[in-house]
């Protein structure tokens, strides 16, 4: 046996070990979907904040006045945006992983997988109860930072059981949650540079890196 046949045989193994313990069948076009799915929710939550408050609104409470009468209606507007872009990026990323998943040839649904959503889902339930508690407060100002630092620290505890490329995702949405937490009047500027044109760079990453080249030719 060559020591071609060495290396062949350790990269083998490596790649066995890898899909046994980490979900590679992350398609990085689930996440330019949802990319563009954000930036239009963003597009729309603006609209409606800027016709209930006016130029004159608040930017931590999104209210005129204390105690705003509006403010119920505004709640349940951005509730039902939010609810709306979650769920259409969650069928994206269905779609596009489970269309990578057959090429791949790894389950959809395996042990790595399930480590993956466990890990996900945590960190993104408490971040939930969280905002409602932000809203509930009429604090609704600092929605747009705590969703960003939640989902980074979601994103990084999943990060083991995925691509690398998640890893850095997680660390920029931090960062951007972090720097937003500071400047309340931009929350959703940052929110639509986080969900929107994060997820449409490290997506496109994802596919240029791991997926162009596992695509079938014209002569296959």
């Amino acid at each position: 046996m060559t020591q071609n046949d060495h290396l062949s045989d350790i990269a083998h193994i490596r790649s066995l070990m890898d899909r046994s313990t980490r979900f590679l069948s992350l398609s990085g076009l689930s996440g330019v979907f949802a990319g563009v799915v954000a930036l239009g929710g963003a597009w729309v939550a603006q609209q409606y904040i800027y016709g209930f408050t006016g130029p004159a609104g608040d930017a931590l409470t999104y209210s005129q006045v204390s105690g705003d009468e509006n403010y119920g209606s505004l709640s349940l507007v951005l509730l039902v945006i939010a609810v709306t872009v979650l769920s259409m990026a969650l069928l994206g990323a269905f779609w596009f992983t489970w269309r990578r998943s057959k090429r791949t040839g790894q389950g959809l649904w395996d042990t790595s997988a399930r480590r993956l959503m466990w890990n996900l889902l945590i960190p993104l339930a408490a971040g939930g109860l969280v905002c409602l508690a932000l809203m509930y407060h009429r604090l609704p100002g600092l929605v747009a930072p705590a969703t960003l630092v939640f989902y980074g620290l979601a994103l990084l505890n999943a990060s083991k059981y995925t691509l690398d490329e998640i890893r850095w995702l997680a660390l920029s949405e931090l960062a951007l949650g972090v720097v937003a937490s500071f400047w309340i009047g931009a929350g959703l500027m940052f929110w639509a540079l986080g969900f929107g044109v994060l997820h449409i760079v490290y997506g496109g990453l994802m596919w240029l890196r791991h997926e162009r080249a596992s695509l079938p030719t014209a002569n296959e």
